[in-house]
């Protein structure tokens, strides 16, 4: 019994949306045809019109409930309202078996592959999110060794060697701090993508202003790497963004930390916001040392390795990071990308300032 309400509850949904798509599809075609009868005395152009309204409503709706009610619908104002006898029913006419088929068989046909299509591009949606997640464990599974060793290594040589100096202890226990300080940014980027969830639609979205949101990233940043400069470049006018601001800074932080890490030679970043197009830019530039051209397609797809870059410390992995960045900025419905500069790189996504863009 759960199966088949299952099955008829995905198959026959029913939502206030489709109702209002329905409803509007039809008032338009009917309309249409009142205008049509108008120019034109004849009773033939009903048919195709309806014909089009049930094609529409067929795609426009979800499963096969609304596109079979525009065909009942369809076939009923056709005989009722714009054959003659007009406001009468006459189940006589010749080709009437035949219209009300076509328009049963337009909808089914319709609906079936309208259904067909949302199911595709519902599984590669899902496969693309699975296909990220095995990438970023991945990468946290490989990566994560090499600072846990170098913890583990670092404490024993404190605890159990004697004959170290303060200094050489020091040095030891900032080595631990700044590793224990990396396994702290894998966790928050594992925590973002369990904030991220199954569907987009989780991302609880309040406009923020987005200067708050990107003061609070470079406060952070400037505490761990004081000696790159940040500039910052925002609207005279306050900018309020939809967004989920915990995560945005997570966002900024990550490209924020490839900049200073991966750049090799950054001294500068600007980190920009602007509006344009109903959407809030963010630009992270830096003056570093760029991404080798080779890189640029694998970049956010989790699946860079430290072993195949020349740049790097040997145990950070860029895409890990990145990965999780294009995920958050895609469930707050926006887009990411990254090139070259003349001189270092730029990181840029944008986030739409309307609260119902998915």
């Amino acid at each position: 019994m759960h199966v088949k309400k299952s099955v008829t509850s995905r198959l026959f949904p029913f939502s206030w949306r489709d109702s209002l798509v329905t409803a509007g599809i039809m008032f338009c075609a009917v309309e249409l045809c009142i205008l049509l009868r108008m120019a034109d005395s004849s009773d033939g152009f009903a048919s195709p019109v309806f014909v089009l309204a049930v094609l529409l409503i067929s795609r426009l709706t979800t499963g096969y409930l609304f596109g079979l009610i525009a065909a009942v619908l369809g076939v009923v104002c056709v005989n009722f309202i714009f054959t003659y006898p007009y406001w009468a029913f006459n189940l006589t006419i010749s080709g009437y078996p035949l219209t009300f088929l076509t328009f049963l068989m337009v909808s089914i046909i319709t609906s079936t592959l309208t259904t067909q299509a949302k199911q595709q591009e519902r599984l590669r949606a899902e496969n693309e999110k699975e296909k990220m997640r095995a990438n970023l464990l991945r990468s946290v599974s490989h990566d994560i060794r090499t600072p846990l060793t170098s913890i583990v290594g670092s404490t024993s040589a404190v605890l159990d060697d004697s004959s170290l100096s303060a200094v050489e202890q020091r040095e030891l226990l900032e080595t631990v701090r700044s590793e224990a300080q990396w396994l702290i940014r894998v966790v928050e980027n594992l925590l973002s993508i369990t904030r991220i969830g199954e569907d987009q639609a989780h991302i609880a979205k309040e406009p923020e202003a987005a200067e708050e949101v990107l003061s609070e990233a470079v406060r952070k940043f400037r505490r761990r790497f004081p000696q790159v400069r940040v500039s910052v470049a925002v609207p005279e006018n306050l900018l309020l963004v939809p967004m989920d601001p915990i995560l945005i800074e997570q966002v900024l932080s990550n490209l924020l930390e490839n900049a200073a890490v991966h750049g090799v030679t950054t001294t500068e970043i600007h980190l920009t916001v602007y509006e344009e197009a109903r959407f809030a830019c963010f630009s992270v530039r830096d003056n570093g040392q760029g991404i080798p051209e080779k890189e640029l397609p694998a970049l956010f797809d989790g699946t860079l390795k430290h072993t195949d870059s020349s740049i790097g410390d040997g145990k950070r992995n860029m895409g890990l990071g990145l990965s999780v960045c294009l995920a958050i900025v895609r469930a707050h419905g926006g887009a990411m990308e990254a090139k070259n500069l003349e001189c270092g790189a730029e990181f840029l996504f944008r986030l739409p300032l309307s609260k119902e863009a998915i």
